[in-house]
């Protein structure tokens, strides 16, 4: 028995890191997973960005646990585009009881946050805060309408409960997702919807392990020095916190911002 059979849950920015964790996490507990993903280059993004191959990668790796898993390429950007991911996970599945809204994207100002340009600013704000607000908005119809309750959970960062230098769009994003979450765990709890935010320190992902965010890393060491005696956290981690969360072992869990940062968030 899993802690999740019989459950769906919805995963965005599934193709790779942290999402591709996530799914396979999730489905060796007996979930069915319906992954989406860009997997496509934004242009203001300074590391290479998913493909479709690593899509369909995922969506082989969840189906070798023997869980149905359907793999959809959309833009979470786009509210049309995520209304198409909720209706395939109906139409595949006939229920979706857990979002992870994962996607996101990073990046940094050359000098001074004043020296972003609109297209960062704007690139950011739409992927990292509105992409969440698209897929929560395609999602938790179904879930209300489906009356057996349900968890989702928003990937914020330790940049959503502190700043740092030169992010200010990353940082503004990421501090929106925590009031998102915070307004719709009050609206959702009479549908037993439980609703919070994890919030990772650097994680071994191709997002983070590139040489643009090296560079930046360089110029700003302390940008992810724990408190604990490691230099990333694995994927692993942040899935295993957030399974805990879906799970009925966190049943009365919601409104919470949890950080799995390795003590990061407490220098």
């Amino acid at each position: 028995m899993g802690k999740l059979d019989g459950k769906v849950a919805v995963i965005t920015g599934g193709a790779r890191g942290q999402g591709r964790s996530h799914a396979v996490t999730l489905a060796r507990e007996g979930a069915d997973i319906v992954i989406c993903d860009i997997a496509a280059q934004i242009d203001t993004v300074p590391y290479p960005m998913s493909t479709p191959e690593d899509l369909e990668e995922t969506k082989r790796l969840v189906e070798d646990l023997d869980r149905r898993c359907v793999a959809v390429q959309a833009d979470v950007r786009d509210g049309a585009q995520m209304q198409a991911v909720a209706e395939r996970a109906m139409s595949e599945f006939g229920r979706i009881d857990i979002l992870l809204a994962n996607a996101g994207i990073a990046g940094f100002a050359s000098g001074g946050s004043w020296e972003l340009t609109d297209a960062q600013w704007r690139d950011m704000i739409d992927t990292n805060l509105t992409g969440v607000w698209q897929s929560c908005k395609a999602v938790i119809p179904h879930m209300i309408a489906g009356g057996r309750g349900g968890s989702i959970v928003l990937t914020s960062s330790t940049a959503g409960l502190k700043g740092f230098a030169g992010t200010a769009h990353y940082v503004a994003a990421k501090h929106g997702v925590v009031g998102l979450m915070r307004t719709l765990a009050i609206e959702l709890a009479p549908h037993n919807i439980r609703v919070n935010t994890v919030h990772p320190t650097g994680v071994n992902t191709p997002m983070v392990v590139n040489d643009a965010i090296a560079q930046m890393l360089g110029d700003n060491p302390s940008a992810i020095a724990n408190l604990l005696p490691v230099e990333m956290l694995e994927p692993v981690d942040i899935s295993n916190a957030i399974l805990w969360l879906v799970s009925d072992d966190a049943r009365y869990v919601t409104g919470v911002t949890l950080p799995v940062d390795a003590g990061f968030t407490v220098r």
